[in-house]
């Protein structure tokens, strides 16, 4: 899928991708959506996929939250830079750990909606210019929030259909 170049693309790709997402996910058996991955990855299943998303989610929109209000907002988190995210995806795997998959992709809906939203919100000019907003540093909105959805759902699509492959489901 090309990289979404315009306000229109964004939302319709990030809607697409999620959608293909949540079927991809729903094509696996329930009792099968539990197991573990038969290779080893930081991401041990796909309630870890979910989360991770959730949670590039809720950065992407603190980001937007803080650096709309004026303020710098620290990414990818306080106490990371962008070469240390491996060290920060620990910490969100540990951090969802007694989470249920269940419980998981709600929290996932929950944020894409609210990321949907803000989208919906800008003007193609606030989302597509790079340093339109002085808090994007050198890359625009739109960037960031391709990053956070649709690269991201491409992401977690090609782990999920790795484990389908892997596990035998057809």
């Amino acid at each position: 899928m090309a990289r979404p170049k315009n306000k229109e693309e964004l939302l319709q790709q990030s809607a697409e991708s999620y959608q293909k997402l949540l079927d991809l996910i729903d094509s696996i058996p329930k009792e099968k959506q539990q197991l573990a991955f038969p290779f080893e990855d930081r991401d041990k299943n796909i309630r870890d996929v979910v989360v991770h998303l959730h949670e590039w989610h809720n950065m992407a929109l603190d980001w937007y939250q803080v650096g709309m209000r004026g303020d710098k907002p620290f990414m990818p988190a306080e106490g990371y830079t962008w070469r240390t995210t491996p060290e920060l995806n620990l910490v969100i795997w540990q951090k969802y750990q007694e989470t249920d998959l269940e419980t998981a992709m709600e929290l996932l809906n929950k944020t894409h909606h609210a990321e949907m939203e803000i989208i919906a919100e800008h003007s193609n000019e606030e989302l597509f210019t790079k340093k339109y907003y002085k808090w994007t540093n050198t890359t625009s909105l739109g960037a960031i929030f391709i990053s956070s959805t649709t690269s991201h759902y491409e992401w977690a699509m090609k782990k999920i259909r790795k484990f389908k492959k892997a596990a035998g489901i057809k």
